[in-house]
């Protein structure tokens, strides 16, 4: 199965979605090969990004996910190398 890398770049401005983020975010778990958080105290959000290596179907999935989430925007960059998964 074809792999790709990509990043999740996650601005959370409701508080009160984390928690299904999380739930999201471990239901991929598999998926994820890093997370970084910024709490940034001044603007009131938090930054979130997320480093995947999966299906580009999955990271497209993850990331819709997140994004409908209320008050929780996400973007995704995809590398152009693809890798095959043995």
């Amino acid at each position: 199965m074809q792999q790709r890398v990509a990043v999740i770049g996650i601005i959370i401005e409701n508080r009160k979605s984390i928690d299904e983020l999380n739930h999201i975010i471990s239901e991929y778990s598999e998926y994820i090969v890093g997370r970084m958080g910024i709490p940034y105290h001044k603007r009131g959000i938090s930054i979130i990004c997320l480093s995947v290596d999966a299906p580009q179907d999955k990271i497209s999935g993850l990331s819709g996910r997140i994004g409908r989430l209320d008050g929780i925007s996400a973007k995704t960059a995809f590398s152009n190398a693809v890798f095959e998964d043995n």
